[in-house]
């Protein structure tokens, strides 16, 4: 499988999905840091990437998304954005809506 196939699954077997330098528990960039304490804020479940384990991904998915940075918010397929846009919209609720959104669309289709 290709990296971009890699990436492809990836985004779609993971409704939230952030692609970072670290982990949640333990970022290893201050973006990195203040985007996954803001997706986290949020109270849901959400699967995450180190790319500094993954210097595959690291080099390709700024290529496939078109977005040269991370870290990077994908919810349901779609990129969301980087730092700055996913702070922005913690702080005006827009986050919390999104995410709350994808989970439970995600929650009723694993029920039916």
């Amino acid at each position: 499988m290709s990296v971009i196939d890699t990436i492809k699954e990836q985004i779609d077997n993971n409704d939230i999905l952030l692609y970072m330098k670290g982990t949640p528990r333990f970022p290893q960039c201050g973006f990195s840091s203040r985007a996954s304490e803001a997706v986290m804020g949020c109270g849901e479940r959400f699967a995450f990437v180190n790319i500094l384990e993954n210097p595959e991904i690291r080099a390709e998915l700024p290529k496939y998304a078109n977005w040269p940075t991370f870290p990077q918010l994908w919810v349901k397929g779609e990129l969301i954005g980087g730092c700055d846009i996913i702070c922005e919209m913690a702080a005006n609720g827009e986050l919390a809506e999104l995410i709350k959104e994808a989970s439970a669309g995600s929650e009723e289709q694993s029920a039916e």
